[in-house]
């Protein structure tokens, strides 16, 4: 794709959803963290249900910690992967207790030494719980990426890589938001909307539907 071209469909994007943010219900950095530790290979509408209950009793490291891992995985169950989650919930929690005096880590650097943290996780929880520059990858992100040919890669960290090229850095964050929204409402995985879709004269699918 051209820079030039590139420009006009981060325009387009930024005008289709002015005001893209955050599908996940949260109050502060840590009930992010969890939320999106959550979200993996899980809905925010299915999140957000969880932890609609699960805030209520521990929406700080030291009340989560306070749970054990059996109470902790009646809670979050439904979320699937739900042993696992629960493990790297509560070990993230002690670390931040015991190492970062019970806030969560405003650097990348330092929430992906966090249990159950990865790139992507790190990326979201600095961009918009600390007002960083970062693009995290999910799988709305990767396929509208790589259909519409503004970042295309074979796995997400080649895909954020190119984003990043592509999109001036005061944008990424603000671009993450509207590239995920456009996921979810119009490039869907098995049936995207193109005839609908505001940028299908910028986009470089070669598979476009009417």
């Amino acid at each position: 794709m051209t820079e030039n071209k590139a420009f006009q469909m981060i325009d387009a994007l930024e005008k289709l959803y002015p005001d893209a943010k955050p599908a996940l219900k949260y109050k502060n950095p840590y009930e992010l963290l969890v939320a999106v530790v959550l979200s993996a290979q899980c809905t925010d509408e299915r999140v957000n249900k969880v932890t609609e209950k699960l805030f209520k009793v521990a929406d700080t490291p030291e009340k989560m910690l306070a749970l054990t891992q059996t109470e902790l995985e009646r809670y979050i169950y439904s979320c699937g992967f739900y042993h696992a989650k629960a493990e790297h919930i509560l070990s993230a929690s002690r670390d931040i207790v015991d190492k970062f005096g019970g806030h969560v880590p405003c650097s990348r650097e330092e929430l992906q030494t966090l249990a159950g943290v990865g790139r992507k996780t790190a990326n979201v929880v600095y961009a918009v719980a600390f007002g960083g520059n970062a693009i995290a990858v999910d799988t709305h992100v990767f396929r509208v990426a790589n259909r519409t040919g503004l970042g295309r890669g074979k796995d997400p960290a080649a895909v954020e890589k190119a984003l990043m090229k592509a999109i001036p850095e005061n944008e990424w964050s603000k671009m993450h938001h509207c590239l995920i929204w456009h996921g979810r409402l119009v490039c869907h995985s098995r049936s995207p909307k193109c005839g609908e879709c505001k940028i299908n004269a910028l986009c470089e699918y070669e598979n476009k539907n009417d």
